[in-house]
């Protein structure tokens, strides 16, 4: 790779919103971030042309984006929204050198070792092990799921290209059977993405309504969050869903083995502050019975970048991948 290969166009595509950056040379930071809404935009290429238009950037030579779904071949559609496109054609429509597309997740494992300590806020744990597993999960407008894994001979660390966020939810008591009963009317299957986003935030409410038999109102996952403290089910819903969080990071972080560490990213919990310091997260996070040791040992830490750290991964993504 030489200076060829630059300028560069990241982005990090969401349901919600698409946020670009602009890498102009090797080693230099990134200028012009931005955060565009999905939802003004008919395709992810106009988001991309309206972005250098706006920046007055002329044709990147290489591009890297990390989006919230799988990607399985040059056609992509995406899960929580309705753009959809092939890689190859993009790529020529641009004039790209290269167009790398990876998971969103993958693009913030990726970021993860970059990382500074302002960035992050400890939830419990010990002290991370070197060279050992990264798990990381964050609800957002789905829920992303990966991880890093270290590599030998050299070779940068290996991120985690999975689907996480759709494994079946596991309730531990008469309250979450209850409400995953109700998820499981609702949706077939109960994953923990039905629970742990924006979306399950509201299922969350409406399912706890209903246990508690009032009538639930018709609120955004925004207004559930509002009310955690002045609406019961508001803040049942909230409650319920760092213990249903906890759960999930603690299998994932028993499957990966991640004494490295767990990063919960996404936009819902760092919103939150410390109502994750008051919540059974992390007891539920450590609740796995013989192994209660070996995750007490596991620190956690909640990503609070001011800039999106999926942007620095999918740079990082064109060198490593």
């Amino acid at each position: 790779m030489d200076t060829t290969d630059f300028p560069r166009l990241l982005g990090d595509v969401g349901g919600t919103n698409a946020r670009f950056a602009w890498q102009a040379e090797r080693g230099a930071s990134l200028t012009d971030v931005a955060t565009l809404p999905a939802a003004g935009h008919e395709t992810l290429l106009h988001a991309m042309q309206d972005y250098l238009g706006r920046y007055q950037r002329p044709a990147p030579k290489q591009c890297a984006i990390g989006i919230a779904n799988p990607i399985v071949g040059d056609r992509v559609q995406m899960t929580n929204h309705h753009w959809a496109f092939s890689i190859s054609e993009m790529q020529r429509e641009l004039g790209l050198q290269r167009f790398l597309v990876i998971n969103d997740f993958t693009a913030l494992a990726l970021s993860l070792p970059s990382l500074d300590a302002a960035d992050l806020r400890a939830v419990g744990g010990g002290t991370a092990v070197a060279n050992a597993p990264l798990g990381l999960l964050g609800p957002g407008t789905g829920l992303g799921v990966s991880g890093l894994l270290p590599a030998i001979g050299g070779r940068g660390a290996i991120p985690i290209n999975g689907e996480g966020g759709h494994v079946t939810l596991a309730p531990v008591n008469e309250l979450e059977e209850q409400v995953v009963r109700i998820l499981r009317r609702e949706f077939g299957h109960p994953s923990a993405e039905r629970a742990l986003s924006g979306a399950g935030l509201v299922a969350l409410y409406n399912a706890l309504c209903e246990v508690d038999g009032v009538a639930a109102r018709p609120l955004t996952p925004a207004e559930v969050t509002s009310q955690l403290d002045t609406d019961p089910q508001c803040g049942g819903a909230i409650d319920l869903f760092f213990s249903l969080l906890g759960n999930v990071a603690g299998n994932l972080a028993l499957s990966l083995g991640a004494r490295g560490g767990m990063y919960i990213g996404g936009g819902i919990v760092p919103r939150l502050g410390d109502r994750i310091d008051r919540s059974l997260f992390r007891a539920r996070f450590e609740d796995k019975g013989r192994f209660r040791g070996y995750l007490q040992g596991i620190p956690i830490w909640v990503v609070n970048a001011r800039m999106s750290p999926a942007l620095i991964g999918a740079a990082r993504a064109l060198d490593d991948l």
